[in-house]
């Protein structure tokens, strides 16, 4: 048996994540439309529709006492967002034409870029790419824009409920009802404590999937309703850290190269990133594809050896990591032949990460998530207002065709390969993202064909001298863990799906790649085994990726961003 993690996927039943409507019809809860997930998609979007409906009384009172919902497993709007990012204000134009840019969450206008190649000592500067240009964008935090957006959406009448993960796809006659949310209150074994609480079926007459990465609802509407990928969605996972400096960074940095390795065999991709967020603070994070081969990486210790580099370390020196400052995420890096096709089935829509809608060479994904929730609600406002059967197959059909449109598709499809590039190496991928973006995606042309993160063989490389902790510059996971505000419930159930009876190299992959800590070895009768502490866990999705399944703890458990 080869050592790739698809061999060892974990046990799922069919459709265990699809259900009929469950409750009693005075248990359940309906709404109008609901949208899973408070992220920048899902928000835009509540709001867009929002907008719209207030033009339309009459539609808006057939929709019921709560026309518009969304369910947040976080605690709160934002908090499972990792903070720093560099924004493209467009969507937020569009989406408040009366606002002025001052009015929005950001934390600074980008007034120059950096771009470098770094070895071991020495950073080489490079020209800067024209994907990579960020003058005249924001720098902000996800978190803080989500929780902007949380405020403007309530304000419009959107109801918001926090701490409310969505378990199961209510699917009846081959459309989409709702979402059947948690239980709460189950000790490790499943059974009810003191405090148990049943989840709810929540019916609407559109669900709205902007889950994000990884997202356990849009996995499961992708599978069950047979959406066809060109490519199949791949991956990558951020680690990000945010420190407060006595001199301000007055530029946007991306390095590549180092701590990387170039060669195929490796096949590491990524690089980082240091952003100013306002005067006092910096993020600085390093992103690696997770079609990696070496089972001995670690994203998170990566980060702590780039911080070793002369360059960042001036650029950190004299500061302190906030303790509010650490964050892991996956980002979809799949781009154009890896989104899903139709992007609608009787009954929802999939918008922002949950459909893949993020520009790898730019590094952008938040104006693409915000404009596709908007296209959305428009979809889903002009089908309302011509009384169509919202679970009829082509009654959002008008979704695919008005993102076809925007420039979400034109950007997306002129970088269409450029991912795919680097498969053979560093300096192979280099070479033909260079022509892409020179001849806007026309050649070399065709489609690069991928393959799926848990398909890569893995193999034990020599364990990388990580440098390590001294709890004031070199932070390890479990202190980092903490940073993110992560409070879950101990004696909650196993969230996490995977074969804990796997080989060695397998096992090494995943007790590596998870920034958490949440996997390690345990012997059990002379038998080395994985265990799992998913307490830990911060929810950021790379087991998924890499031949697990994350599925969703109890709501409000997880990380604390801010």
């Amino acid at each position: 048996m080869s050592n790739t993690p698809a061999q060892f996927k974990p046990p799922l039943e069919q459709d265990e994540f699809i259900s009929g409507i469950t409750d009693k019809p005075e248990d359940q809860v309906e709404v109008g439309i609901l949208f899973v997930g408070a992220g920048p998609a899902s928000l835009a979007s509540a709001i867009r529709l929002a907008q719209l409906l207030s033009e339309e009384p009459e539609i808006m009172d057939s929709l019921g006492e709560i026309p518009i919902a969304i369910i947040e497993k976080g605690k709160y709007p934002g908090a499972h967002l990792v903070s720093g990012a560099v924004v493209n204000p467009i969507s937020f134009r569009t989406l408040f034409p009366d606002l002025k840019d001052a009015d929005f969450p950001f934390l600074g206008t980008v007034e120059k870029d950096a771009v470098y190649f770094l070895t071991k000592k020495n950073a080489l500067r490079l020209p800067t790419p024209p994907t990579m240009h960020n003058k005249g964008n924001f720098v902000g935090s996800i978190s803080q824009m989500a929780k902007w957006l949380g405020e403007k959406a309530e304000e419009a009448g959107v109801m918001i409920f926090n701490e409310m993960a969505g378990m199961k796809l209510l699917v009846e006659n081959g459309a989409v009802r709702g979402v059947r949310t948690d239980d709460k209150g189950l000790d490790k074994d499943n059974k009810p404590l003191g405090n148990f609480q049943p989840g709810s079926d929540i019916l609407a007459r559109v669900t709205v999937l902007g889950e994000g990465t990884t997202g356990h609802l849009s996995i499961a509407l992708i599978d069950h309703f047979n959406l066809k990928r060109d490519n199949p969605q791949v991956y990558a996972l951020g680690v990000k850290e945010i420190w407060e400096v006595p001199n301000p960074l007055d530029r946007v940095i991306h390095t590549m190269g180092w701590p990387l390795r170039g060669s195929k065999k490796y096949s590491e991709f990524g690089g980082s990133f240091i952003y100013p967020m306002g005067l006092e603070k910096i993020c600085i994070g390093l992103v690696v594809g997770l079609d990696y081969t070496d089972a001995t990486l670690s994203v998170h210790d990566l980060l702590q050896e780039l911080k070793t580099h002369p360059m960042v370390k001036g650029l950190l020196e004299g500061g302190k990591r906030l303790e509010d400052g650490w964050g892991a995420k996956t980002i979809p890096e799949g781009g154009f032949y890896a989104v899903p096709n139709p992007l609608h089935v009787p009954g929802a829509v999939l918008i922002g990460d949950s459909a893949g809608f993020v520009n790898v060479p730019s590094l952008k994904g938040i104006h693409y998530a915000m404009l596709s929730g908007i296209l959305a609600a428009e979809t889903i406002f002009s089908a309302l207002k011509e009384k169509k059967d919202l679970l009829n197959s082509d009654s959002l059909s008008g979704y695919d065709e008005a993102i076809k449109k925007s420039f979400i598709w034109n950007d997306l499809y002129r970088v269409r390969n450029m991912r795919q590039a680097f498969q053979n190496g560093f300096i192979p991928g280099l070479i033909l993202a260079g022509l892409m973006t020179v001849t806007g995606g026309l050649f070399p042309g065709g489609r690069f064909k991928a393959h799926r993160d848990s398909e890569k063989e893995m193999f034990l490389g020599n364990k990388r001298s990580y440098p390590k902790s001294d709890g004031e510059y070199i932070f390890d996971k479990l202190s980092s863990v903490y940073a993110s505000g992560n409070r879950s419930r101990e004696n909650q159930p196993d969230h996490i799906r995977i074969h804990k009876d796997v080989p060695e190299v397998i096992a090494e992959t995943w007790i590596n790649m998870c920034p958490a800590q949440v996997y390690e070895w345990n012997e059990e009768d002379g038998r080395k085994l994985l265990r799992t502490d998913p307490s830990n866990c911060v929810q950021c999705g790379a087991i998924t990726s890499k031949g697990g399944r994350l599925t969703p703890p109890e709501g409000g458990s997880g990380p604390e961003y801010s």
